[in-house]
């Protein structure tokens, strides 16, 4: 038995984080060349982090901020946001 969490050791031992494949995490801007629903304009739409297990952070300002998780990555965000290619990514410098 785990003294922190009270839970049966054996139930620790199988729970594994992904590996990290980068140094550290990545912050990108989410650029959005055409605004195809009408709702969100043109430019900088929102801004994100990539972190280093592949995870990303997705951060909308404005009036009602909202932060969204997207544990598939990149590729998932973009499937969705992304209004294929009239939305992009610009990964800003460390």
């Amino acid at each position: 038995m785990d003294e922190i969490s009270g839970r049966p050791t054996a139930l620790l031992r199988r729970r594994h984080l992904k590996v990290a494949t980068q140094a550290g995490p990545r912050c990108f801007q989410l650029v959005r060349h055409v605004d195809v629903s009408g709702v969100s304009g043109t430019g900088v739409v929102a801004e994100g982090v990539e972190w280093s297990d592949g995870t990303v952070t997705l951060h909308w300002g404005g009036r009602y901020p909202t932060t969204t998780v997207w544990q598939d990555g990149i590729d998932a965000l973009l499937t969705i946001h992304g209004h294929n290619g009239a939305t992009t990514i610009r990964w800003l410098s460390r």
